[in-house]
């Protein structure tokens, strides 16, 4: 998966929007304003930085060696997924689709219900 069709694949997602807060190329990805992926389009290897359980995270770390720990980030919440890997487009959707999810799941519950009202 291309840094172009992980974008396109967030952008699907509800309620979906990117910015660049912190500079000109570290790309933020979130739902209902809160961050679930954030890129660097101008680093030599494409990374993502994704929220991940706490567990999930360790496991994945333990299987994978294309996740480590989130790079300037909270290491028990976040991990750094190299998608230049090994790792298969399928398990970097489920990736991408996990750390949206723990997101949501953050939001206040009229949050999470205009997000299910969208179409």
């Amino acid at each position: 998966m291309n840094i172009e069709q992980f974008r396109a694949y967030c952008l699907e997602k509800k309620a979906v929007t990117e910015d660049f807060p912190f500079d000109e190329v570290t790309l933020c990805l979130r739902v209902m304003g809160k961050i679930f992926a954030i890129t660097g389009l101008d680093s030599e290897r494409f990374t993502v930085n994704l929220k991940c359980d706490p567990d999930f995270a360790l496991e994945l770390r333990e299987h994978h060696p294309e996740v480590q720990p989130g790079w300037h980030m909270s290491k028990k919440h976040w991990n750094t997924v190299d998608f230049e890997g090994t790792l298969g487009d399928g398990m970097l959707r489920r990736l991408i689709d996990h750390s949206y999810e723990q997101v949501v799941k953050t939001l206040k519950k009229t949050e999470r219900e205009a997000l299910n009202e969208e179409v």
